[in-house]
Protein backbone atom coordinates (compact mmCIF):
# COMPACT_ATOMS: atom_id res chain seq x y z
CA UNK A 1 0.00 0.00 0.00
CA UNK A 2 1.41 3.49 -0.63
CA UNK A 3 0.87 6.62 1.37
CA UNK A 4 -1.92 7.94 -0.78
CA UNK A 5 -3.74 4.89 -0.71
CA UNK A 6 -3.23 4.73 2.42
CA UNK A 7 -5.11 8.42 2.88
CA UNK A 8 -7.75 7.27 1.20
CA UNK A 9 -8.26 4.08 3.49
CA UNK A 10 -7.92 5.54 6.66
CA UNK A 11 -11.51 6.24 8.33
CA UNK A 12 -12.44 6.60 12.31
CA UNK A 13 -13.32 3.22 13.97
CA UNK A 14 -14.84 3.31 16.64
CA UNK A 15 -16.01 -0.46 17.18
CA UNK A 16 -12.93 -2.93 17.16
CA UNK A 17 -12.99 -7.09 17.20
CA UNK A 18 -11.54 -9.07 20.47
CA UNK A 19 -8.57 -9.58 18.43
CA UNK A 20 -5.27 -8.53 19.89
CA UNK A 21 -3.07 -6.70 17.98
CA UNK A 22 0.84 -7.97 17.47
CA UNK A 23 3.58 -6.50 19.68
CA UNK A 24 5.49 -6.16 16.43
CA UNK A 25 2.86 -4.23 14.49
CA UNK A 26 1.90 -1.93 17.65
CA UNK A 27 5.44 -1.22 17.75
CA UNK A 28 5.87 -0.22 14.02
CA UNK A 29 2.83 2.29 14.88
CA UNK A 30 4.58 3.60 17.71
CA UNK A 31 7.90 3.96 15.31
CA UNK A 32 5.45 5.77 13.07
CA UNK A 33 4.51 8.22 16.09
CA UNK A 34 8.59 8.74 17.20
CA UNK A 35 9.30 9.40 13.70
CA UNK A 36 6.95 12.48 12.97
CA UNK A 37 7.97 15.18 12.28
CA UNK A 38 8.15 18.26 15.58
CA UNK A 39 8.83 21.74 15.70
CA UNK A 40 12.18 22.58 15.97
CA UNK A 41 12.60 18.49 15.88
CA UNK A 42 12.08 19.17 19.92
CA UNK A 43 9.90 16.04 20.23
CA UNK A 44 7.59 17.20 23.14
CA UNK A 45 6.10 13.40 23.26
CA UNK A 46 5.94 10.41 25.57
CA UNK A 47 3.47 7.63 24.59
CA UNK A 48 1.46 5.73 27.38
CA UNK A 49 0.71 2.23 25.43
CA UNK A 50 -2.54 0.40 27.49
CA UNK A 51 -3.41 -2.95 26.24
CA UNK A 52 -5.09 -4.16 29.59
CA UNK A 53 -8.94 -4.66 29.15
CA UNK A 54 -9.68 -2.88 32.68
CA UNK A 55 -7.48 -0.31 32.06
CA UNK A 56 -9.25 0.31 28.81
CA UNK A 57 -12.20 0.40 30.57
CA UNK A 58 -11.51 3.27 32.92
CA UNK A 59 -9.23 5.08 30.33
CA UNK A 60 -12.58 5.47 27.97
CA UNK A 61 -14.23 7.40 31.23
CA UNK A 62 -11.86 10.47 30.56
CA UNK A 63 -13.73 12.34 28.20
CA UNK A 64 -17.93 11.50 26.92
CA UNK A 65 -16.29 11.15 23.29
CA UNK A 66 -13.70 8.42 24.49
CA UNK A 67 -16.35 5.44 24.97
CA UNK A 68 -14.60 3.63 22.01
CA UNK A 69 -11.07 3.28 23.72
CA UNK A 70 -12.99 0.52 25.86
CA UNK A 71 -13.36 -2.00 23.27
CA UNK A 72 -10.14 -0.52 21.86
CA UNK A 73 -7.13 -3.58 21.31
CA UNK A 74 -4.58 -0.96 22.53
CA UNK A 75 -4.87 3.03 23.39
CA UNK A 76 -1.82 5.32 22.81
CA UNK A 77 -2.01 8.35 25.23
CA UNK A 78 0.07 11.29 24.18
CA UNK A 79 1.97 13.09 27.24
CA UNK A 80 3.27 15.91 26.77
CA UNK A 81 4.69 19.57 28.56
CA UNK A 82 2.14 21.76 29.89
CA UNK A 83 3.44 24.52 27.53
CA UNK A 84 4.10 28.17 29.21
CA UNK A 85 2.52 30.00 26.23
CA UNK A 86 0.03 30.01 23.27
CA UNK A 87 2.81 29.72 21.04
CA UNK A 88 4.13 26.86 22.59
CA UNK A 89 0.74 25.16 23.47
CA UNK A 90 -0.37 25.72 19.40
CA UNK A 91 2.81 24.16 18.30
CA UNK A 92 2.61 21.20 20.85
CA UNK A 93 -0.56 20.30 19.83
CA UNK A 94 0.07 20.65 15.94
CA UNK A 95 2.93 18.38 16.45
CA UNK A 96 0.89 15.87 18.46
CA UNK A 97 -1.70 16.05 15.85
CA UNK A 98 1.41 15.35 13.40
CA UNK A 99 2.25 11.85 15.32
CA UNK A 100 -1.43 11.00 15.70
CA UNK A 101 -1.62 11.00 11.94
CA UNK A 102 1.44 8.94 11.13
CA UNK A 103 0.42 6.77 14.07
CA UNK A 104 -3.08 6.72 12.04
CA UNK A 105 -1.56 5.80 8.52
CA UNK A 106 0.83 2.99 9.56
CA UNK A 107 -1.85 1.17 11.39
CA UNK A 108 -4.06 1.08 8.25
CA UNK A 109 -1.42 -0.46 6.46
CA UNK A 110 -1.60 -3.37 8.94
CA UNK A 111 -4.96 -3.47 8.61
CA UNK A 112 -5.67 -1.70 12.03
CA UNK A 113 -8.72 0.65 12.93
CA UNK A 114 -8.22 4.00 14.62
CA UNK A 115 -9.89 6.89 15.88
CA UNK A 116 -8.79 10.21 18.01
CA UNK A 117 -9.90 11.14 21.60
CA UNK A 118 -9.91 13.98 23.62
CA UNK A 119 -8.70 13.68 27.09
CA UNK A 120 -10.86 16.19 29.08
CA UNK A 121 -10.23 14.78 33.21
CA UNK A 122 -6.57 14.96 33.52
CA UNK A 123 -6.45 14.09 36.99
CA UNK A 124 -7.98 10.92 35.68
CA UNK A 125 -5.96 10.71 33.55
CA UNK A 126 -3.24 11.10 35.52
CA UNK A 127 -4.49 8.61 38.44
CA UNK A 128 -4.74 5.81 35.52
CA UNK A 129 -1.55 6.11 32.92
CA UNK A 130 0.82 7.30 35.90
CA UNK A 131 2.28 10.36 33.78
CA UNK A 132 4.24 12.73 36.03
CA UNK A 133 2.32 16.28 37.48
CA UNK A 134 4.41 18.45 35.01
CA UNK A 135 2.75 16.99 32.37
CA UNK A 136 -0.64 16.49 30.24
CA UNK A 137 -2.29 14.26 28.34
CA UNK A 138 -4.27 16.07 25.98
CA UNK A 139 -5.14 13.35 23.36
CA UNK A 140 -5.00 9.74 22.76
CA UNK A 141 -5.49 7.39 19.47
CA UNK A 142 -8.02 4.28 20.04
CA UNK A 143 -6.38 1.11 17.63
CA UNK A 144 -8.16 -2.05 16.93
CA UNK A 145 -9.04 -4.57 13.88
CA UNK A 146 -12.65 -2.98 12.61
CA UNK A 147 -15.61 -5.26 13.52
CA UNK A 148 -18.58 -3.85 11.17
CA UNK A 149 -16.14 -3.86 8.07
CA UNK A 150 -12.10 -4.05 7.27
CA UNK A 151 -10.71 -1.03 5.51
CA UNK A 152 -10.29 -0.77 2.20
CA UNK A 153 -10.03 2.38 -0.03
CA UNK A 154 -13.11 5.22 0.20
CA UNK A 155 -14.18 5.72 -3.42
CA UNK A 156 -16.80 8.97 -2.79
CA UNK A 157 -15.70 10.16 0.47
CA UNK A 158 -17.64 12.83 2.26
CA UNK A 159 -15.52 15.77 1.46
CA UNK A 160 -15.82 19.09 -0.20
CA UNK A 161 -14.80 19.05 -3.63
CA UNK A 162 -11.12 19.80 -4.18
CA UNK A 163 -12.36 22.56 -6.51
CA UNK A 164 -14.18 23.87 -3.98
CA UNK A 165 -11.32 23.48 -1.36
CA UNK A 166 -8.51 25.20 -3.64
CA UNK A 167 -7.64 28.43 -4.24
CA UNK A 168 -4.53 28.64 -6.43
CA UNK A 169 -2.44 31.84 -6.31
CA UNK A 170 -5.08 33.69 -4.25
CA UNK A 171 -8.64 33.30 -2.98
Amino acid sequence: MNVFEAIATRRDVRQYTDDPIKPDDLDQILEAGRRSPSSSNEQRWDFVVVTDRSELQDLSTVWQGAKHVASSAATVALVAPEPADEGGRLSTHYDLGQTTMCMMLAAVELGIGSAHAHVEDQNRAREILGFPADLTCPWMVAFGYPADRPLQVIRHPNRRPLEEVVHRGRW
